[in-house]
């Protein structure tokens, strides 16, 4: 039995549903030319911003006994880069291509989507409020600013665009952010962004593994799975397959993609074991999801997507 992994994220075809989550090696041309010639199925570029960052001091990243610690501060080129690397992307590539917007606020934001509609991307991952950017707060967690945001960029943007989301952990919140988000043309959503401020320490030198923010930084990997398996399977409740679901969080294997594709993903997102295993991650992960899909009888996603059993 041949299995299709292929999937449509606002309509747009991937050949498989895992590719890369913006963050890790993805700030460069060159590291975007490298994703076209992995086997992510799309290419995600680097959360940009209106002037280009440095990012926060080194060191700023620590791999960690099951995951990641970093505290980036989204070092990147400035979105004019993006706007050219997009063009010399689709003169090489019939990948999708994806950009990622992370203003400071809501007129820079109007600037970077008013931008990207003229560019030959396909769409448009918003990033509202990283949790490693120092002095910002995580604008996921404010509803008010929020809305604000997604009632701007819905007036301006001619691509179709999703909203990566911080970790969410109260029932409550779940609801209160999916009312906000079904009142505008979001076509997906990315559940999660990592989990903010986490404390990484070596017992030896009796320091913190980062620098930035004190040793504070966001929690990805293995650590960060269980928490947007929830995320990923309550928003994918909520909106009732209305608007779609991308997980990212801890997938390293075929079967963590095949979780989340229970819980109601659409597609999965690669970060951490990209940066631990190399490009070679998003393989692996698409042949070890075709042999579970076919020793499970599945031919394709939609056989089983969203439908996780509970226990009676």
């Amino acid at each position: 039995m041949k299995t299709d992994i292929s999937t449509k994220i606002a309509g747009v075809k991937l050949e498989t549903c895992v590719f890369n989550a913006s963050g890790p090696l993805d700030e460069t041309l060159r590291d975007l030319r490298n994703l076209n010639n992995s086997a992510s199925s799309a290419i995600m570029m680097k959360s940009c911003t209106i002037e280009p960052r440095q990012g926060n001091p080194a060191p700023r990243y620590a791999n960690l006994e099951y995951g990641s610690i970093n505290s980036m501060g989204l070092p990147n080129q400035g979105y004019k880069a993006y706007l050219e690397f997009s063009e010399t992307l689709r003169k090489e590539t019939k990948k999708p291509i994806i950009a990622s917007i992370c203003g400071m606020n809501v007129e820079e934001n109007i600037t970077m989507f008013k931008a990207f509609n003229d560019t030959p991307v396909d769409l448009i991952e918003f990033n509202p409020g990283s949790p490693n950017t120092i002095g910002k707060p995580i604008v996921g967690y404010d509803t008010k600013a929020m809305d604000k945001l997604l009632k701007a960029v819905s007036k301006v943007s001619k691509k179709p665009f999703g909203v990566k989301l911080p970790p969410y952990f109260d029932l409550g919140h779940y609801q209160q952010i999916a009312d906000i988000i079904k009142k505008y043309p979001v076509k997906f959503v990315t559940c999660i962004n990592s989990i903010g401020n986490g404390l990484a320490i070596n017992p030896k030198t009796e320091r913190t593994l980062i620098k930035p923010k004190g040793g504070l930084g966001g929690i990805g990997g293995h650590y960060a799975k269980f928490h947007a398996l929830a995320n990923v399977r309550k928003f994918y409740e909520l909106f009732e397959d209305k608007i779609q679901v991308i997980g990212a969080g801890g997938v390293y294997t075929g079967t963590d993609a095949f979780e989340f594709i229970l819980a109601g993903a659409s597609a999965v997102q690669i970060g951490t074991a990209f940066i631990q295993q190399g490009p070679q991650v998003f393989e692996k992960v698409q042949n070890e999801l075709r042999d579970l899909m076919q020793s499970k009888g599945y031919a394709k996603l939609s056989d089983f997507r969203g439908k996780l059993k509970t226990l009676d």
